[in-house]
């Protein structure tokens, strides 16, 4: 069972055919984590009730029987959702702590392999040497990667008086190459007659930090057009291509905010009203990036193969040509072990994990920051994973 097929944005027009191309899993880089970890837990000190007046209610007519706090570290995109997750499950179960710190996903991963945190958030999902790696936090079984958080990636620049532009893979790449570095270039105006391009400068702003989002955004570039971004996707930026930088969507998006002339990538929900965003070719069609074109990408996903039954793992296909469809798009995960020595920490994860990928979690994200609910079928996949852990 999928969402209904959305209708392609009024603003969608026709646009060259984007190239095919095999999508192919990066390596990535470890990254540096345990200050974030221990700058988190410093953070929890405080008030019994950190979430205010609401949380204070609650407990005094609390019905629910869970107590304990778990931490986690990782995806910044998944940072605005995961406030509306913990104030809401914090609500419903007030003498829970959830703590969280949008360190970035290599940061969330690296905490998580090194056993300091009881969950990661990633925009990407751990490869087969993080799962290998995995066995000496969680045991036997491994991790699992849950999807929780579907958005799509924008591409939002600073241009006054203009809002929308279009452009295809190949510009793209050429823009974030550096290879592209005037907005009047004829790249660039092919894909956008009648619009007054400026005489100006162009500055590509990438992700300082180990980012799940950069690992989708250069997935993308690298199926949709090989020829001009000829790396291989990663989470790092390839170290020689250069470029402005900074840390987080919040730092991407607050660089563009200030920098006349600049564009970056940044998930959807970070993205302010003041910035433009791009369309994309997409088969003959430019299509707005939107929480229903991300849900009709994925829902022509398919699951990464040989993993275990309840490891959700996604391959994305970022050359897809269906209607409406936006390939720029980011499926963040929530990663978790299959088994915790603890039976206190098992009982919090899973009640935490299947609120978030409960219909009523998926939508208060949805609500909140834009997100796009999970397609029934995987929501529910989700749901069976989180049940499955267990006390080793």
């Amino acid at each position: 069972m999928h969402p209904p097929r959305p209708r392609l944005a009024p603003s969608a027009r026709r646009a060259p055919a984007a190239r095919a191309a095999g999508v192919r899993r990066p390596r990535r880089a470890a990254a540096a984590s345990t200050l974030a970890v221990g700058a988190l837990l410093l953070s929890a000190c405080g008030s019994d009730y950190p979430l205010g007046e609401e949380q204070r209610r609650a407990a005094e007519a609390n019905t629910s029987d869970l107590s304990g706090t778990i931490t986690g570290v990782g995806s910044s995109a998944q940072s605005a959702a995961m406030a509306t997750w913990i104030s809401q499950f914090s609500s419903l179960n007030p003498d829970v702590r959830v703590q969280y710190s949008p360190a970035g996903s290599g940061a969330g991963r690296t905490a998580f392999l090194a056993g300091g945190v009881a969950f990661a958030g990633s925009d990407a999902f751990l490869d087969d040497d993080e799962l290998a790696d995995a066995e000496a936090a969680c045991g036997p079984g491994g991790a699992i990667n849950i999807p929780a958080y579907i958005s799509p990636i924008a591409l939002a620049f600073n241009l006054p008086g203009i809002s929308e532009i279009d452009l295809d893979a190949e510009t793209v790449a050429r823009i974030f190459r550096g290879e592209i570095t005037n907005w009047s270039d004829p790249a660039i105006a092919r894909l956008n007659e009648g619009v007054d391009l400026p005489d100006l400068g162009l500055t590509a702003i990438h992700r300082a930090d180990d980012s799940g989002t950069t690992e989708n955004f250069t997935e993308y570039l690298h199926a949709a057009a090989p020829g001009a971004w000829t790396d291989e996707a990663d989470g790092s930026w390839p170290a020689g291509l250069g470029g402005e930088n900074a840390q987080g969507n919040a730092g991407v998006m607050s660089t563009v905010t200030r920098t006349v002339g600049a564009i970056t990538y940044a998930d959807d929900s970070v993205v302010g009203a003041a910035s433009g965003k791009a369309r994309l070719a997409v088969g003959e069609q430019f299509v707005a990036v939107s929480p229903e074109a991300a849900a009709r990408a994925v829902e022509s996903s398919t699951r990464v193969p040989d993993r275990g039954e309840h490891d959700i793992a996604l391959h994305l296909d970022r050359t897809t040509t269906a209607e409406g469809a936006y390939p720029l798009v980011l499926v963040s995960y929530q990663i978790y072990c299959t088994g915790y020595r603890d039976a206190q920490t098992v009982e919090l994860v899973k009640a935490f994990g299947g609120f978030v990928v409960s219909p009523e979690g998926q939508e208060l994200a949805a609500d909140s920051v834009g997100s796009s609910p999970m397609p029934a079928g995987l929501a529910g996949e989700a749901a069976a994973a989180i049940e499955s852990i267990t006390t080793r």
